[in-house]
């Protein structure tokens, strides 16, 4: 089981991810959905696509743009549609 924590709160528990880059990228139906807030941060991977971010709030807290996914991957990262990841001090494992 692998899972995210931000803040002393668990934010995303699941025995299915999928680790691109050593990111484990978590199905989206996993992750608690009232931690993330939508955020109009965009980044674009050459291989993955257009990356869109969330912030993620714990314990009363904002982390900003603390998790990413790409809603519309390229081919070769189709495996990572819909699902979500984490950085910026989320702690995964």
């Amino acid at each position: 089981m692998v899972r995210a924590v931000w803040n002393g709160a668990v934010i995303a528990d699941s025995d299915d991810t999928v680790v691109v880059e050593g990111n484990h990228y978590f199905p989206r139906d996993a992750v608690d959905a009232g931690v993330l807030s939508d955020s109009a941060t965009t980044s674009i991977c050459p291989w993955k696509g257009l990356a869109h971010y969330h912030h993620v709030t714990a314990r009363g807290q904002v982390n900003k743009d603390a998790a990413w996914y790409y809603p519309d991957p390229k081919e070769a990262a189709e495996a990572i549609r819909d699902r979500i990841a984490f950085w910026k001090g989320v702690e995964v494992g």
